[in-house]
């Protein structure tokens, strides 16, 4: 994938939110090429925590519900973590592609 220039994967089977720095197949953060990877499985079944963060982790949560709201563009793409109503917890940013 980072070969032909991916450049962003969505995950959603852990029960939590994580947002990743653009990284590497080695696994170093790499902000020309990286590939941006989100973990979303905020939208059912009971959350989880985390164990110790790996490199490149930016932010992650695991006691909000919600979905992950991707606005595609010809040059880009902007996020924004949308909770479910009542909870607090927001996460949001643009990048470009590749």
């Amino acid at each position: 994938m980072y070969n032909a220039g991916v450049d962003v994967v969505l995950s959603g089977h852990a029960h939590s939110y994580e947002r990743f720095a653009p990284l590497a197949p080695n696994g170093s953060i790499d902000w020309s090429r990286g590939i941006r990877s989100f973990v979303v499985g905020t939208g059912g079944g009971g959350l989880t925590g985390f164990g110790p963060p790996v490199t490149g982790s930016q932010i992650r949560q695991g006691s909000t519900y919600g979905v992950l709201k991707l606005t595609l563009k010809a040059s880009g793409y902007d996020w924004e973590f949308v909770p479910v109503a009542g909870q607090t917890f927001t996460d949001s940013g643009i990048d470009i592609c590749h």
